[in-house]
């Protein structure tokens, strides 16, 4: 007699079996583990295993086990094992969505007072059903890939079988009623997450030629040596990362950081300055060099603003002033200069208050330093102590003490020196940055993933690389890499139709490739 507990144990031999199949075979199977969430919504535990067996065709095996309850005085019941052996046929090879299924089904049950939907053995709904059945089935499905390991799977059919059972009067009641056999119909659905195993492959080591498919999915081709040629397709950040590249002023919000008045600013390339006259924190376009820059940021901000890939984070204002006078003055005297650029700005592009980290950074005692240094480092100015101020900076904390003790040096000549030749770039709004954030470049991301696969000696990693471009297809940056999986998967004609398309905007790739295969043709 077969108890629930050989069938259990078959159950676990037929998994180990199936997965030490498809451990022997990785290369060239795909293993897949998958969960019925419909048959999780009946409390049943279930699992189903798939092994890959060529571009068209997988086996599986399903089983399920809802052992409670497990008092046998409790009435209602669903108590049941299932197990379930099918074969799959794949209808699309490269996309490998849609899927015919063929299955056997056996299950040894005790079920008792359950009301199954759309009036479904309503006998059950008063009595207790022990027994066993089989049956055999056919469904439909599709799968939606989800990424790199992971699907969506669904499907729906039916199935036909023979049952055979034991009636009881109710769901703990020993009286039995009778014994029957009937012809049932059985209808089948799921809506089940798939895992699949193994992940992405090992990438192929030095200049190996890698090989076609083994079976092409369209007419058999010639197999021609081809060394194909990729590269990765830079990610595309918008009209912000455009500008970018001929303006450093421009930089992506990841390298933003908070101003602290220890930062050299003069030697920060990226920024540009605004400049102010003395003592003024009035904005003029035409003092000094002011209106060119201020046309330049106010215009990267307007297209940045206006663009749908990238957008504005962050505008950092850093307003300074030179340490003549009050230091008290000074730091306001700074907080006004870059509050007028901020005002500039918003008056030529309307941007929120909330997108600028305007700051008084008060007087430029960093910036004043590092340019005495550099002066005495290159030797000029020889005849004024620049070195003394230095000292003077690092020794003396009290502003007021330490701007007196400079201008008292040598008789005032070293002060002198220092109002004409450098305070005078001291008197500026100082820093300004505009940092972005942009639009993630899905299409590159897909398609430097395929570029992976295809670098690959796996013809299977080939048929999933060309299933990811063809969701990019109209990409003109995915045209080499869709050339190099359509030919690796013996689809020659529309391999060379995408090289040309390539080849005529300029891909150096496309190029390559395309001579490669003029050159073997008869």
């Amino acid at each position: 007699m077969i108890t629930v507990r050989k069938i259990y144990l078959l159950t676990v031999a037929s998994i180990l079996l199936l997965a030490n199949v498809s451990v022997q075979e990785v290369n060239a199977q795909k293993f897949t583990l998958s969960n019925n969430l419909l048959y999780d919504a009946t409390l049943t535990p279930n699992l189903r295993m798939g092994v890959r067996l060529s571009e068209q065709w997988s086996l599986g095996l399903t089983a399920g086990y809802h052992p409670w309850p497990t008092d046998e005085s409790v009435s209602k019941k669903f108590k049941h094992l299932l197990l379930a052996p099918d074969v799959r046929y794949w209808i699309d090879s490269v996309n490998v969505h849609h899927f015919f299924g063929f299955n056997l089904i056996y299950s040894h049950y005790n079920i008792a007072e359950v009301k199954f939907p759309f009036g479904l053995w309503k006998s059950l709904r008063d009595e207790r059903h022990q027994g066993d059945l089989g049956a055999i089935g056919a469904y439909y499905g599709y799968s939606w890939p989800l990424g790199r390991y992971w699907n969506l799977e669904a499907h729906i059919g039916a199935a036909i079988g023979y049952t055979k059972y034991d009636r009881y009067e109710c769901g703990h009641c020993g009286r039995k009623l009778g014994d029957e056999k009937k012809v049932i119909f059985l209808p089948q659905a799921g809506v089940s997450i798939v895992y699949n195993i193994p992940g992405r492959p090992r990438k192929v080591e030095g200049p190996e030629v890698l090989p076609t498919v083994d079976e092409p999915m369209t007419a058999a081709v010639d197999v021609l040596p081809f060394v194909p040629a990729l590269s990765p397709v830079p990610e595309f950040k918008g009209r912000a990362g455009q500008l970018q590249q001929d303006n450093a002023v421009v930089a992506h919000i990841s390298e933003y950081r908070p101003y602290d008045r220890t930062r050299i600013l003069r030697k920060e390339k990226d920024a540009l300055f605004v400049h102010f006259d003395l003592g003024k924190s009035i904005l003029s376009t035409d003092y000094r060099d002011n209106r060119a820059t201020l046309d330049r940021i106010v215009e990267i901000t307007r297209q940045i603003m206006t663009d749908s890939t990238s957008s504005v984070k962050k505008i950092q204002l850093i307003g300074l002033a030179s340490f003549e006078g009050n230091p008290a003055t000074n730091e306001r005297l700074a907080l006004n200069r870059a509050l007028a650029l901020q005002r500039y700005l918003q008056q030529e592009v309307s941007v929120p208050d909330s997108l600028f980290d305007t700051v008084g950074g008060g007087e430029a005692w960093a910036d004043f330093r590092d340019q005495l240094n550099d002066i005495v480092q290159e030797g000029k100015a020889n005849h004024v102590d620049l070195a003394k101020v230095i000292e003077i900076i690092d020794q003396e904390q009290d502003a007021v003490v330490r701007e007196r003790r400079i201008k008292q040096l040598d008789k005032g000549r070293t002060w002198a020196y220092i109002k004409e030749h450098i305070l005078k770039d001291q008197r500026n709004s100082g820093y300004i940055r505009i940092y972005y954030d942009y639009v993630p470049d899905k299409a590159a991301a897909t398609i430097n993933e395929a570029n992976e696969l295809l670098t690959t000696d796996c013809s299977d990693c080939h048929h999933e690389a060309l299933r990811l471009l063809l969701t990019v297809r109209n990409d003109e940056r995915a045209q080499n890499a869709l050339g190099v999986a359509y030919w690796l998967c013996g689809q020659r004609n529309d391999a060379l139709d995408c090289f040309r398309r390539a080849a005529a905007n300029g891909n150096a790739n496309a190029q390559d490739n395309l001579r490669q295969l003029e050159a073997a043709q008869p």
